[in-house]
């Protein structure tokens, strides 16, 4: 079956590039024909550096569809949220590139996952977010939180807004490179764990090790 899924976090270094590159990786060594687009890039100039990051955790040479820009068709050079790096560079943000790009991706590969830029509530013009996005397509999202100091209460309010939007939450995904102190982080995956099994039911908890655990 076709599906395209939104990966968003609970703030702008939530670390999605990597969780979208690893769920990206796991899916193609279990043979889905998957393929990672970036929403909107910021701070880069010509290519993107999260899509790059997403090739390289899977292993992969760059795809055709990165060369012409179909997994990035958005970029800005300042690093700020898309309102603003957008207007910086003097430039209008068109939705409808994206979408079309998503479409072509989507006629060539099963699944299609979308990293956003920063969290779910980022600005991509004065009144119009993130998550308006993901709720006007309809797209099921994965959310990415880890076990820093504070991601508890970014992560419930991240819930609480995609609760509301009536967004399917497919997965909440804990990041584990950030887990620098083991009290905070046993009790962070704990609480989040007991979170979702409460109140998002149908959604996975995901565990996503660091390079550093993996290697």
């Amino acid at each position: 079956m076709k599906e395209v899924i939104f990966v968003s976090g609970i703030d702008t270094d939530a670390g999605k590039s990597y969780v979208t590159g690893e769920i990206a990786r796991q899916m193609m060594n279990d043979g889905v024909k998957v393929i990672t687009q970036k929403f909107i890039q910021t701070g880069n100039d010509g290519y993107s550096e999260d899509i790059e990051l997403h090739r390289s955790i899977m292993g992969v040479e760059p795809f055709d569809e990165d060369r012409d820009f179909t997994t990035a068709p958005v970029i800005f050079t300042y690093p700020a949220s898309a309102q603003l790096a957008a207007r910086l560079d003097g430039r209008d943000i068109d939705l409808t590139v994206v979408e079309k790009a998503t479409e072509r991706l989507l006629e060539r590969y099963d699944t299609v996952l979308i990293e956003g830029a920063g969290g779910l509530m980022v600005p991509v013009t004065d009144d119009y977010t993130t998550i308006d996005y993901v709720a006007s397509h309809d797209l099921p999202l994965i959310l990415v939180t880890n076990g820093k100091l504070g991601s508890i209460n970014h992560t419930l309010l991240s819930l609480e807004a995609i609760a509301s939007r009536g967004i399917r939450l497919k997965a909440l995904a804990y990041n584990e490179h950030f887990d620098t102190d083991p009290v905070i982080a046993d009790d962070t995956k704990g609480y989040l764990e007991r979170y979702i099994t409460r109140h998002f039911p149908e959604a996975d908890m995901i565990f996503v090790p660091s390079i550093e655990t993996k290697g």
